[in-house]
């Protein structure tokens, strides 16, 4: 008889982790019915409490939202942030595990699952002389740079001022093609953070374990080169989507937003909409608005655009909806393109990308919006912004064939204007109807699902992480 054994899951905070994590909790549980799931949620200054609103979550998984630090976080960037941000909750989640052991005594502590940015968390599970298992939201190419990054400074001796001033070229094991500088993500670029980096990926080799929301069948070269023995055993189990989530915000105004958008959707052919979303931080300034709104009237294609107002200069925060986004696009323009485009605020983004009038996906490359994607049988327009995106969208237009590029190597706060042209070329391609593209991704789309039934690629996998817990 097996018994009763419990997870702690520590994800970083902000959605896109939260959301991951309770994906692999709730294929944990129902594999394993003597599995218990506790998920401690750290709380951005900035962001509501988590609630859980998910009726069909397990009652053998639970959520302690953490007591909130106060520490000063203020001016950080970001590596530094997150990691200050983490280290003060170490005592919060010694305390919460503390009294989960004393409340279920009958169930055995099996381990901490962290998220790549909780790697402090590390010390704590020595404490409780627990293993810490990792995991790792983006993909199998991304971890792999993280630890060649790791591998050039720990051992071959290149010290940091020589990395974060790489401009040509780098081969990379995780990668096929060599990885040019400008797909690198931003936090390398910076003595602060490529000192992060590294340093995190040293923390991950201490891990007993990783679980990697990706499958074998979209990143076959990038899991061979992570099986060399030098690391802890890597199990991909994704595609991790919440498809019946749309990014937890469920009120009342948002679903009629929401089946306005659907009603709209309804009256478009199949796959003739191409849809412009950049994500939960993802904006852009007003001369860049005006030539994604000027590449959409030329490009005379149906749209459907998430257009979010940037947060205000220099403070934390995230996009808002705009008032009257009137004010922000060119004279005329929603009158001129009234029959065959819609601009909204926030985006229903799973249920956009599932409706069959959906034909492309202009979208910034985050992990999740990526793998909802190519679910979903969409192919993607690269337009990455922030942390490993510009990685991203490189593995999706170079390394698979899976996107077409607007731009790879956008950064968000660059001061790089895209022009009407490009973007208009970019959406073109995406929409193109009998492409390669996509025929490889409605193939990939297919595989994504058969790798978590039964006998598929990324359920064995977790069955193989489950055995040895």
């Amino acid at each position: 008889m097996k018994r009763p054994a419990q997870l702690v899951f520590i994800p970083a905070p902000g959605a896109g982790h939260i959301v991951s994590t309770v994906e692999i909790a709730k294929q944990l549980v129902a594999r394993d019915d003597q599995l218990f799931i506790t998920i401690l949620i750290m709380k951005l200054p900035f962001d509501k409490l988590f609630i859980n609103t998910d009726p069909s979550i397990s009652h053998r998984i639970s959520f302690i939202n953490l007591p909130e630090s106060h520490i000063d976080t203020q001016g950080l960037a970001f590596p530094s942030f997150i990691k200050t941000f983490v280290q003060g909750h170490k005592t919060h989640v010694k305390d919460a595990v503390t009294k989960l052991l004393a409340e279920s005594a009958q169930v055995e502590l099996a381990g901490f699952v962290i998220d790549m940015f909780c790697t402090p968390m590390i010390n704590v599970a020595d404490e409780f002389q627990i293993p810490s298992y990792l995991f790792f939201t983006s993909s199998a190419a991304s971890l792999g740079f993280s630890f060649h990054l790791q591998s050039l400074h720990d051992e071959q001796g290149k010290d940091v001022a020589e990395i974060t001033g790489w401009d040509s070229e780098l081969v990379v094991p995780s990668f096929i093609n060599p990885v040019p500088a400008g797909v690198w993500p931003g936090v390398t670029r910076t003595k602060e953070g490529a000192i992060a980096s590294i340093d995190f990926a040293a923390r991950f080799r201490q891990t007993k374990g990783i679980l990697i929301n990706t499958f074998r069948e979209l990143e076959p070269h990038a899991l061979r080169s992570l099986s060399d023995g030098k690391i802890p055993p890597v199990y991909p189990v994704g595609p991790l989507l919440n498809l019946k989530s749309d990014d937890g915000h469920v009120g009342t105004d948002q679903s009629i937003q929401k089946s306005d958008i659907l009603e709209w959707l309804d009256d478009q052919p199949p796959s003739s909409v191409v849809f412009l979303c950049f994500g939960s931080m993802g904006s852009f300034d007003e001369a860049q608005v005006k030539e994604i709104a000027c590449a959409l009237e030329q490009s005379g294609q149906r749209f459907l655009w998430s257009l979010r107002q940037p947060k205000p200069k220099g403070k934390m925060g995230m996009p808002s909806d705009y008032v009257d986004v009137k004010l922000v696009l060119p004279e005329g323009f929603l009158d001129r393109t009234a029959r065959i485009g819609k601009v909204i605020g926030w985006a229903p983004q799973v249920a956009i990308l599932a409706h069959p009038a959906v034909g492309g996906f202009v979208s910034h490359c985050g992990w999740n919006s990526t793998l909802e994607s190519l679910w979903c049988g969409v192919p993607i327009a690269t337009w990455p912004m922030y942390a490993e995106q510009q990685l991203n969208a490189f593995g999706l237009v170079k390394e698979l064939g899976l996107g077409v590029e607007i731009k790879m190597d956008y950064k968000q706060d660059s001061e790089v204007v895209v022009s009407a042209e490009e973007i208009e070329r970019g959406i073109r391609q995406v929409m193109e109807k009998d492409s390669d593209i996509r025929a490889r991704v409605k193939e990939i789309s297919e595989k994504s699902k058969k790798a978590l039934t039964d006998g598929g690629s990324s359920y064995s996998s977790l069955g193989r992480f489950l055995d040895q817990i």
